[in-house]
């Protein structure tokens, strides 16, 4: 009986070791995920948004720098909106 006691205790406590340690790796895995696709992928800012009307041959007016950010902005909170 004492054996079968210490052998399920054994499995839990391996049980709960493994899921802390597969939290540990997925974190840090996420994490050098998440940089990578920031470092590929920056997200927009006003000097971009200047740069890219500048391409166009447009003087880029505060204002429509601002309309621009604000339509971005608009965009990411509802994506499925067209």
């Amino acid at each position: 009986m004492m054996e079968i006691v210490i052998w399920v205790w054994g499995f839990v406590l391996s049980l709960i070791g493994c899921l802390l340690v597969g939290l540990v790796i997925g974190y840090f895995v996420s994490r050098k995920l998440f940089r990578s696709a920031l470092k590929k992928n920056p997200p927009i800012n006003r000097n971009m948004i200047k740069a890219m009307y500048r391409s166009m041959g447009q003087t880029p007016s505060e204002a429509r720098v601002n309309q621009t950010m604000r339509a971005i902005e608009e965009a990411q909170k509802h994506p499925n909106r067209k």
